[in-house]
């Protein structure tokens, strides 16, 4: 065995090589830790879109492409890509999809059933960004749709709104390349999507279009391993007999496996100007005060609601500081009868924002 020695200066070279690696460390976990969910301009039209999957309008084209897909946990590249566009008019929100895609496969026909049991693309809305009442729409390669609206989060146990549709809606979907035939690769398949206006405003108030704001939307995109039994598609199973897990790739990483966590979807931001024009969208820094707030909600609810029960409430765990921007924050918990409150007062806006026991986050003008 070899045995080295170092003089001192050589230790205390070492040492600095030691700490600057060190801070490295820290600062790359910190880094992977603060995702800030994607964001995009949204701006008007300038012809009018014709819902047939493809994207030959000037409003289309003068427009840029999302940033691609990414895995649904932000940490692995997606083995095809996807990218989307968003535009609007006075009656709709406009979204159209490309999906790389060497097989393209869909056997559902039946409305409202569960597309993503097939490759689909999803669209997620959330108008007012309180994580209720929150809008969902699957298609499969095929033009098969499933709308829906949430009341809560799963985790708040909400109720899901099979019935409710999007109406009015129209979507087309467009193959480069030949369906159900696997005796060749194709390209990939496009979505294009109008969602009216006058349907989305009932999830919340806000103005026809909400010009000069922003929502809070994401996209998915689920992608399944196949089989092929007698020339036809289905979802591979492993030789217990069960469904190999599905890919989950996404516009605005979730962080976890899990689409329904509506705090950490992307922003859109509705610009007052044209297709072709520029314009520029930052996350207002009240924002990142809520993402603060909700990891201290999804950390601590279950414990605090547990642990509470019949006993002295104890708050010391929802009582950790949030720095934002250089700003140390301690925020408040009140308690009530039938619930409790988490809130923090701004020092940007000066606003209370505040996260209801069952998940609700509202915005409320301090006194």
């Amino acid at each position: 065995m070899k045995i080295f020695h170092m003089d001192a200066i050589e230790f205390r070279f070492f040492r600095i090589l030691c700490l600057i690696a060190m801070l490295f460390c820290v600062f790359s976990t910190s880094a992977q830790q603060l995702q800030i969910p994607q964001s995009y301009i949204a701006f008007e039209t300038i012809d009018s879109i014709i819902i047939d999957g493809h994207a030959h309008e000037n409003s289309w084209k003068k427009l840029a492409w999302s940033t691609d897909f990414i895995d649904i946990e932000g940490v692995r590249k997606p083995k095809y890509r996807t990218r989307m566009k968003m535009v609007y008019d006075a009656d709709n929100l406009y979204i159209f999809a490309q999906l790389e895609e060497p097989h393209v496969w869909a056997t559902l026909k039946q409305r409202d059933t569960v597309i993503f049991y097939n490759n689909d693309f999803e669209v997620f809305l959330d108008p007012d960004g309180d994580t209720h009442n929150y809008m969902e729409y699957e298609m499969n390669a095929l033009n098969t749709v499933w709308d829906l609206l949430l009341t809560k989060p799963y985790r708040n146990d909400g109720k899901i709104l099979d019935a409710w549709d999007f109406k009015g809606f129209k979507s087309a979907s467009s193959i480069d390349g030949t369906l159900n035939d696997p005796s060749d690769t194709d390209k990939g398949w496009s979505v294009e999507i109008a969602l009216p206006w006058k349907v989305l405003r009932e999830a919340a108030t806000f103005k026809e279009p909400p010009v000069d704001t922003f929502w809070r939307i994401n996209f998915s995109r689920v992608n399944w391993r196949f089989e092929l039994k007698n020339g036809r598609y289905s979802r591979k199973k492993d030789s217990a007999g069960n469904y190999l897990p599905e890919y989950n790739w996404v516009w605005s990483p979730q962080q976890v496996i899990n689409m329904h966590e509506p705090e950490r979807w992307g922003y859109v931001y509705f610009s007052s100007k044209k297709s072709g024009e520029k314009d520029s969208f930052e996350i207002p820094r009240d924002e990142q005060l809520k993402w603060a707030l909700y990891d201290l909600y999804r950390q601590n609810r279950v414990d605090f609601d547990q642990k509470n029960s019949g006993k002295e409430l104890d708050k010391s765990v929802f009582l950790k500081p949030i720095i934002v921007d250089g700003k140390k924050l301690i925020p408040k918990i009140e308690i009530y009868q039938n619930g409790w409150n988490l809130s923090v007062i701004s020092p940007f806006s000066k606003k209370i924002l505040l996260i209801k026991e069952d998940g609700q986050f509202m915005e409320l003008p301090s006194h």
